[in-house]
């Protein structure tokens, strides 16, 4: 009995853990109707996430790991899927902020990343543990766009496609306390999208 006993306070110590609930933890919308909530994991790629399978008749959407992304597929878009959360690697030892600044200049113009600066990405409510990240245009920058933009038009995103985007929101997430040595690039795009950007979830390495 007294065996039982200290099994049972173990797994009631464990279900109250944050680890634990943060890993079981389930999506934090209802679906959308005609899709369903499942979670999908790829522990080579390091990545969990909620995602939601739709069938709406005359079109089908699910998720599917591809390379080093999580990517949205439509049965209706000639079968490629488009890239919704990027996995990103960070070097030995280098720091997040660090390496999502080198990400961004490997991906970027010169030009476009010498004058684009790191900045926290603050729209929306932020997840405990999570930290969001965005490229705008330095103050100089900000200036000459300001001078040239049209009011009648979207302008192109400032800091080119892996920056902030005037049209969609996207944005790098770094979770620090996940043990894992990368970072996200994450697309919700302009609708609410069809996987938990809130519940991503960064594996730590086995």
């Amino acid at each position: 009995m007294k065996a039982l006993a200290c099994f049972l306070l173990a797994l009631l110590l464990l279900a109250a853990s944050p680890a634990f609930a943060k890993k079981v933890a389930g999506p934090s919308r209802p679906p959308v109707k005609g899709c369903a909530w499942e979670r999908v994991s790829d522990r080579t790629l390091g990545l969990e996430a909620w995602v939601q399978r739709c069938d709406f008749g005359f079109r089908k959407i699910d998720f599917v790991f591809e390379k080093s992304s999580l990517a949205v597929r439509y049965s209706d878009g000639g079968g490629k899927p488009d890239p919704v959360v990027d996995v990103l690697d960070l070097r030995p030892a280098e720091t997040a902020e660090a390496g999502i600044r080198r990400l961004f200049a490997e991906r970027t113009s010169k030009d476009l990343a010498g004058r684009c600066v790191l900045a926290p990405y603050r729209e929306g409510k932020l997840p405990a543990r999570v930290r969001r990240f965005t490229f705008v245009p330095d103050r100089a920058f900000r200036k000459e766009l300001d001078r040239k933009a049209d009011p009648n038009e979207v302008p192109d995103p400032p800091c080119g496609d892996w920056g902030t985007a005037p049209d969609g929101i996207q944005y790098f997430e770094a979770q620090p306390g996940s043990g894992s040595r990368k970072v996200l690039f994450v697309r919700v795009g302009q609708d609410e999208p069809l996987f938990d950007e809130t519940t991503l979830r960064l594996l730590p390495p086995r």
